[in-house]
Protein backbone atom coordinates (compact mmCIF):
# COMPACT_ATOMS: atom_id res chain seq x y z
CA UNK A 1 0.00 0.00 0.00
CA UNK A 2 1.22 3.48 -0.75
CA UNK A 3 0.05 6.72 0.80
CA UNK A 4 0.30 9.84 -1.29
CA UNK A 5 -1.08 13.03 0.26
CA UNK A 6 -3.53 10.94 2.28
CA UNK A 7 -4.48 8.91 -0.81
CA UNK A 8 -4.09 5.16 -0.28
CA UNK A 9 -3.47 2.84 -3.21
CA UNK A 10 -3.22 -0.91 -3.00
CA UNK A 11 -0.60 -2.80 -4.99
CA UNK A 12 0.64 -6.33 -5.23
CA UNK A 13 4.42 -6.29 -4.96
CA UNK A 14 6.22 -9.24 -6.53
CA UNK A 15 9.84 -9.84 -5.60
CA UNK A 16 12.07 -12.27 -7.49
CA UNK A 17 14.94 -13.46 -5.25
CA UNK A 18 16.91 -14.95 -8.19
CA UNK A 19 17.83 -11.61 -9.73
CA UNK A 20 16.49 -9.12 -7.17
CA UNK A 21 13.86 -7.74 -9.54
CA UNK A 22 10.44 -6.34 -8.58
CA UNK A 23 7.09 -5.95 -10.25
CA UNK A 24 4.00 -4.03 -9.07
CA UNK A 25 0.37 -4.65 -9.92
CA UNK A 26 -2.33 -2.01 -9.35
CA UNK A 27 -5.14 -3.90 -7.56
CA UNK A 28 -7.84 -1.25 -8.07
CA UNK A 29 -7.35 -0.78 -11.80
CA UNK A 30 -6.31 -4.39 -12.36
CA UNK A 31 -3.25 -3.53 -14.44
CA UNK A 32 0.51 -3.72 -14.26
CA UNK A 33 1.86 -0.63 -12.56
CA UNK A 34 5.58 -1.42 -12.77
CA UNK A 35 6.99 -3.94 -15.23
CA UNK A 36 9.53 -6.39 -13.84
CA UNK A 37 12.67 -4.33 -13.18
CA UNK A 38 15.92 -5.01 -11.37
CA UNK A 39 15.93 -3.16 -8.06
CA UNK A 40 18.86 -3.63 -5.69
CA UNK A 41 17.51 -1.73 -2.71
CA UNK A 42 15.09 -4.40 -1.45
CA UNK A 43 16.33 -7.53 0.29
CA UNK A 44 14.32 -10.62 1.27
CA UNK A 45 14.77 -9.78 4.97
CA UNK A 46 12.92 -6.45 4.43
CA UNK A 47 9.79 -8.25 3.30
CA UNK A 48 7.69 -8.79 6.41
CA UNK A 49 4.25 -7.52 7.33
CA UNK A 50 4.43 -4.21 9.17
CA UNK A 51 7.58 -3.01 7.44
CA UNK A 52 7.83 -0.09 5.04
CA UNK A 53 9.85 -0.36 1.86
CA UNK A 54 10.62 2.20 -0.81
CA UNK A 55 10.35 1.21 -4.45
CA UNK A 56 11.51 3.97 -6.79
CA UNK A 57 10.53 6.68 -4.26
CA UNK A 58 7.14 5.14 -3.57
CA UNK A 59 6.64 4.30 0.06
CA UNK A 60 4.87 0.97 0.53
CA UNK A 61 3.44 -0.40 3.77
CA UNK A 62 3.49 -4.19 3.67
CA UNK A 63 0.08 -5.33 4.90
CA UNK A 64 -0.10 -9.01 3.98
CA UNK A 65 1.63 -11.91 2.25
CA UNK A 66 0.58 -12.88 -1.27
CA UNK A 67 0.07 -16.56 -0.49
CA UNK A 68 0.48 -19.13 2.27
CA UNK A 69 3.85 -20.33 1.00
CA UNK A 70 5.30 -16.81 1.24
CA UNK A 71 3.74 -16.30 4.66
CA UNK A 72 5.33 -19.53 5.96
CA UNK A 73 8.67 -18.71 4.38
CA UNK A 74 8.93 -15.09 5.51
CA UNK A 75 6.63 -14.63 8.45
CA UNK A 76 6.66 -17.75 10.57
CA UNK A 77 9.33 -16.98 13.16
CA UNK A 78 8.95 -13.20 13.16
CA UNK A 79 7.87 -11.83 16.52
CA UNK A 80 7.53 -8.43 18.14
CA UNK A 81 8.56 -7.76 21.69
CA UNK A 82 8.86 -4.78 24.01
CA UNK A 83 12.27 -3.68 25.19
CA UNK A 84 12.52 -1.00 27.83
CA UNK A 85 15.72 0.72 28.86
CA UNK A 86 15.36 1.60 32.54
CA UNK A 87 16.44 4.98 34.00
CA UNK A 88 19.85 3.67 35.11
CA UNK A 89 20.89 2.75 31.56
CA UNK A 90 19.33 5.49 29.38
CA UNK A 91 22.76 7.05 28.83
CA UNK A 92 23.87 3.65 27.46
CA UNK A 93 21.18 3.70 24.77
CA UNK A 94 23.80 3.69 21.99
CA UNK A 95 25.51 0.53 23.24
CA UNK A 96 22.15 -1.13 23.89
CA UNK A 97 20.77 -0.44 20.40
CA UNK A 98 24.00 -1.81 18.95
CA UNK A 99 23.51 -5.01 21.01
CA UNK A 100 19.95 -5.27 19.65
CA UNK A 101 21.15 -5.12 16.04
CA UNK A 102 24.05 -7.48 16.77
CA UNK A 103 21.42 -10.01 17.90
CA UNK A 104 19.72 -9.72 14.46
CA UNK A 105 16.75 -7.79 15.85
CA UNK A 106 15.58 -4.48 14.47
CA UNK A 107 14.05 -1.51 16.27
CA UNK A 108 10.70 -0.69 14.64
CA UNK A 109 9.42 1.85 17.22
CA UNK A 110 11.15 3.83 19.94
CA UNK A 111 10.16 6.55 22.39
CA UNK A 112 11.70 8.19 25.41
CA UNK A 113 9.11 8.86 28.10
CA UNK A 114 8.89 9.46 31.82
CA UNK A 115 6.31 7.29 33.55
CA UNK A 116 4.26 8.55 36.46
CA UNK A 117 4.05 6.34 39.56
CA UNK A 118 0.58 5.24 38.45
CA UNK A 119 1.69 4.41 34.88
CA UNK A 120 4.62 2.38 36.18
CA UNK A 121 2.31 0.56 38.61
CA UNK A 122 -0.11 -0.20 35.75
CA UNK A 123 2.74 -1.48 33.59
CA UNK A 124 3.96 -3.85 36.35
CA UNK A 125 0.47 -4.76 37.53
CA UNK A 126 1.23 -8.53 37.52
CA UNK A 127 3.89 -7.98 40.23
CA UNK A 128 1.53 -6.08 42.51
CA UNK A 129 1.57 -8.66 45.31
CA UNK A 130 5.36 -9.11 45.28
CA UNK A 131 7.63 -7.65 47.95
CA UNK A 132 9.76 -5.76 45.40
CA UNK A 133 6.77 -4.06 43.70
CA UNK A 134 7.04 -0.65 45.41
CA UNK A 135 10.79 -0.38 44.89
CA UNK A 136 10.45 -1.36 41.25
CA UNK A 137 7.68 1.16 40.52
CA UNK A 138 9.57 3.86 42.42
CA UNK A 139 12.74 3.20 40.40
CA UNK A 140 11.12 2.92 36.96
CA UNK A 141 9.28 6.21 37.50
CA UNK A 142 12.39 7.99 38.84
CA UNK A 143 13.68 9.17 35.45
CA UNK A 144 13.21 8.78 31.72
CA UNK A 145 12.94 5.32 30.14
CA UNK A 146 13.18 4.35 26.47
CA UNK A 147 10.53 1.95 25.19
CA UNK A 148 11.17 0.11 21.93
CA UNK A 149 9.35 -2.37 19.75
CA UNK A 150 11.82 -4.99 18.55
CA UNK A 151 11.14 -7.23 15.61
CA UNK A 152 12.91 -10.37 14.45
CA UNK A 153 13.05 -14.15 14.53
CA UNK A 154 11.94 -15.34 17.98
CA UNK A 155 12.34 -11.78 19.26
CA UNK A 156 10.89 -12.49 22.74
CA UNK A 157 13.50 -15.08 23.72
CA UNK A 158 16.33 -13.45 21.74
CA UNK A 159 15.93 -10.13 23.55
CA UNK A 160 15.70 -11.81 26.96
CA UNK A 161 18.94 -13.59 26.19
CA UNK A 162 20.58 -10.26 25.33
CA UNK A 163 19.29 -8.86 28.65
CA UNK A 164 20.72 -11.74 30.71
CA UNK A 165 19.58 -12.91 34.20
CA UNK A 166 17.18 -10.59 36.09
CA UNK A 167 19.61 -10.18 38.99
CA UNK A 168 22.50 -8.08 37.74
CA UNK A 169 24.86 -9.74 40.25
CA UNK A 170 24.12 -13.15 38.75
CA UNK A 171 24.41 -11.64 35.27
CA UNK A 172 27.87 -10.23 36.05
CA UNK A 173 29.04 -13.71 37.06
CA UNK A 174 27.21 -15.95 34.57
CA UNK A 175 26.67 -13.69 31.54
CA UNK A 176 29.21 -10.86 31.75
CA UNK A 177 28.57 -9.73 28.17
CA UNK A 178 24.82 -9.47 28.64
CA UNK A 179 23.15 -6.09 28.99
CA UNK A 180 22.56 -6.52 32.72
CA UNK A 181 26.04 -7.98 33.17
CA UNK A 182 27.51 -4.77 31.74
CA UNK A 183 25.10 -2.06 32.90
CA UNK A 184 22.99 -3.43 35.78
CA UNK A 185 23.50 -2.93 39.53
CA UNK A 186 21.09 -5.33 41.28
CA UNK A 187 17.71 -7.05 40.83
CA UNK A 188 15.71 -3.82 40.48
CA UNK A 189 18.29 -1.50 38.92
CA UNK A 190 18.97 -3.98 36.16
CA UNK A 191 19.17 -1.68 33.13
CA UNK A 192 16.40 -3.17 31.02
CA UNK A 193 13.11 -5.00 30.71
CA UNK A 194 11.87 -7.53 28.17
CA UNK A 195 8.45 -9.10 27.68
CA UNK A 196 8.41 -12.70 28.94
CA UNK A 197 5.92 -14.09 26.39
CA UNK A 198 4.11 -13.13 23.19
CA UNK A 199 0.99 -12.34 25.23
CA UNK A 200 2.94 -10.00 27.54
CA UNK A 201 4.63 -8.44 24.52
CA UNK A 202 1.26 -7.64 22.94
CA UNK A 203 -0.02 -6.06 26.18
CA UNK A 204 3.18 -4.12 26.89
CA UNK A 205 3.54 -2.82 23.33
CA UNK A 206 -0.06 -1.64 23.47
CA UNK A 207 0.76 0.20 26.73
CA UNK A 208 3.55 2.27 25.13
CA UNK A 209 2.43 2.30 21.47
CA UNK A 210 -1.39 2.07 21.40
CA UNK A 211 -2.63 0.82 18.05
CA UNK A 212 -6.20 2.00 18.33
CA UNK A 213 -7.40 4.82 20.53
CA UNK A 214 -5.59 7.06 22.94
CA UNK A 215 -2.00 8.08 23.19
CA UNK A 216 0.82 6.26 24.97
CA UNK A 217 2.85 7.90 27.74
CA UNK A 218 3.98 11.36 26.61
CA UNK A 219 7.41 12.24 25.23
CA UNK A 220 10.04 14.07 27.27
CA UNK A 221 10.72 17.10 25.05
CA UNK A 222 11.62 20.24 27.04
CA UNK A 223 11.52 22.88 24.25
CA UNK A 224 14.26 25.02 25.83
CA UNK A 225 18.05 25.33 25.26
CA UNK A 226 17.64 22.71 22.56
CA UNK A 227 18.27 21.78 18.98
CA UNK A 228 16.79 19.11 16.74
CA UNK A 229 18.64 16.21 15.20
CA UNK A 230 17.31 13.43 12.98
CA UNK A 231 19.11 10.17 12.33
CA UNK A 232 18.23 9.65 8.69
CA UNK A 233 16.63 6.45 7.32
CA UNK A 234 19.77 5.31 5.46
CA UNK A 235 21.83 5.53 8.68
CA UNK A 236 19.21 3.48 10.53
CA UNK A 237 19.15 0.78 7.84
CA UNK A 238 22.96 0.73 7.77
CA UNK A 239 22.90 0.05 11.54
CA UNK A 240 24.62 3.28 12.58
CA UNK A 241 21.95 4.35 15.10
CA UNK A 242 23.71 2.91 18.14
CA UNK A 243 27.10 4.35 17.20
CA UNK A 244 25.63 7.80 16.48
CA UNK A 245 23.72 7.94 19.80
CA UNK A 246 26.78 6.77 21.72
CA UNK A 247 28.94 9.42 20.08
CA UNK A 248 26.40 12.19 20.84
CA UNK A 249 26.28 11.27 24.55
CA UNK A 250 30.03 10.75 24.88
CA UNK A 251 30.59 14.24 23.48
CA UNK A 252 28.65 15.81 26.33
CA UNK A 253 25.26 16.36 24.69
CA UNK A 254 22.11 15.35 26.56
CA UNK A 255 19.43 13.55 24.56
CA UNK A 256 16.35 14.94 26.29
CA UNK A 257 13.76 13.42 23.90
CA UNK A 258 13.94 10.58 21.38
CA UNK A 259 11.35 9.02 19.11
CA UNK A 260 11.16 7.07 15.87
CA UNK A 261 8.88 8.38 13.14
CA UNK A 262 7.80 7.21 9.71
CA UNK A 263 7.49 10.47 7.81
CA UNK A 264 5.10 10.76 4.91
CA UNK A 265 6.02 12.98 1.99
CA UNK A 266 3.75 15.87 2.99
CA UNK A 267 5.36 16.09 6.44
CA UNK A 268 8.90 15.74 5.09
CA UNK A 269 8.29 18.57 2.60
CA UNK A 270 6.79 20.77 5.29
CA UNK A 271 9.63 20.11 7.74
CA UNK A 272 12.33 20.80 5.14
CA UNK A 273 10.54 23.74 3.52
CA UNK A 274 13.27 26.24 4.52
CA UNK A 275 15.64 24.42 2.13
CA UNK A 276 13.30 24.62 -0.88
CA UNK A 277 14.94 26.70 -3.60
CA UNK A 278 18.04 27.03 -1.39
CA UNK A 279 19.53 23.54 -1.51
CA UNK A 280 19.86 21.98 -4.97
CA UNK A 281 19.21 18.49 -3.54
CA UNK A 282 15.92 19.51 -1.81
CA UNK A 283 13.73 16.91 -3.58
CA UNK A 284 16.25 14.13 -2.92
CA UNK A 285 16.58 15.16 0.73
CA UNK A 286 12.78 14.91 1.06
CA UNK A 287 12.87 11.47 -0.63
CA UNK A 288 15.50 10.30 1.85
CA UNK A 289 13.62 11.53 4.93
CA UNK A 290 10.48 9.59 3.99
CA UNK A 291 12.26 6.48 2.68
CA UNK A 292 12.00 4.59 5.98
CA UNK A 293 11.95 5.13 9.74
CA UNK A 294 13.98 8.05 11.10
CA UNK A 295 14.83 8.90 14.70
CA UNK A 296 14.18 12.42 15.97
CA UNK A 297 16.16 13.73 18.94
CA UNK A 298 15.92 16.78 21.13
CA UNK A 299 19.49 17.69 22.05
CA UNK A 300 19.73 19.72 25.23
CA UNK A 301 22.81 21.83 25.93
CA UNK A 302 23.79 25.47 26.27
CA UNK A 303 24.16 27.09 22.83
CA UNK A 304 23.12 23.70 21.43
CA UNK A 305 22.17 24.68 17.84
CA UNK A 306 25.71 25.99 17.23
CA UNK A 307 27.73 23.41 19.17
CA UNK A 308 25.73 20.45 17.91
CA UNK A 309 25.90 21.65 14.33
CA UNK A 310 29.70 21.83 14.63
CA UNK A 311 29.69 18.30 16.03
CA UNK A 312 27.66 17.04 13.01
CA UNK A 313 30.16 18.59 10.60
CA UNK A 314 29.75 20.04 7.08
CA UNK A 315 26.63 18.93 5.18
CA UNK A 316 28.77 17.25 2.51
CA UNK A 317 30.45 14.17 4.06
CA UNK A 318 33.33 14.34 1.52
CA UNK A 319 34.23 17.83 2.75
CA UNK A 320 33.65 16.70 6.35
CA UNK A 321 36.12 13.82 5.91
CA UNK A 322 38.80 16.26 4.74
CA UNK A 323 38.22 19.10 7.19
CA UNK A 324 36.57 17.52 10.25
CA UNK A 325 37.21 13.75 10.12
CA UNK A 326 35.79 13.01 13.60
CA UNK A 327 32.34 14.58 12.98
CA UNK A 328 29.18 12.48 12.60
CA UNK A 329 28.81 13.17 8.89
CA UNK A 330 32.46 12.38 8.17
CA UNK A 331 32.11 9.04 9.95
CA UNK A 332 28.63 7.93 8.84
CA UNK A 333 27.59 10.04 5.83
CA UNK A 334 27.69 8.85 2.21
CA UNK A 335 26.85 12.00 0.23
CA UNK A 336 25.05 15.35 0.61
CA UNK A 337 21.64 13.65 0.67
CA UNK A 338 22.52 10.59 2.73
CA UNK A 339 24.68 12.49 5.22
CA UNK A 340 23.69 10.47 8.32
CA UNK A 341 22.02 13.21 10.36
CA UNK A 342 19.98 16.35 9.99
CA UNK A 343 20.62 19.11 12.51
CA UNK A 344 18.99 22.50 12.97
CA UNK A 345 20.92 25.09 10.94
CA UNK A 346 19.60 28.37 12.34
CA UNK A 347 19.77 28.92 16.12
CA UNK A 348 16.25 30.42 16.19
CA UNK A 349 14.81 27.28 14.56
CA UNK A 350 15.97 24.81 17.25
CA UNK A 351 12.78 24.88 19.30
CA UNK A 352 10.55 25.06 16.20
CA UNK A 353 12.08 21.94 14.67
CA UNK A 354 11.81 20.03 17.97
CA UNK A 355 8.16 21.13 18.23
CA UNK A 356 7.46 19.87 14.72
CA UNK A 357 8.29 16.30 15.73
CA UNK A 358 7.38 16.16 19.40
CA UNK A 359 4.26 18.38 19.36
CA UNK A 360 2.83 18.18 15.83
CA UNK A 361 3.74 14.68 14.64
CA UNK A 362 3.54 12.92 18.01
CA UNK A 363 -0.24 12.95 18.33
Amino acid sequence: MESCAALLRRYQLLYYPKDGSVEMFDMKNQRTFLRRTKFDEIHPEDLFVGNRVNVFSRQLNLIGYGDQYTANKLGSKKERTLAMIKPDAVTKVGDIIQMIYDANLIVTKAKMTKLTWKQAADFYTEHQSKSFFNNLVQFVSSGPVIAMELMGDEAVSTWRKVLGPTDSGVAQKDAANSLRGQFGTDGTKNAGHGSDSLASAARELEFFFPSTTGHGPSNTAMYSDCTCSIIKPHAISEVFTGKILKSIIENGFEISALQMFNMDRVNAEEFLEVYKGVVAEYTNVVDELCSGPCMALEIHAADSPRTFREFCGPADPEIARHLRPTTLRALYGKNKVQNAVHCTDLPEDGILEVQYFFKILDV
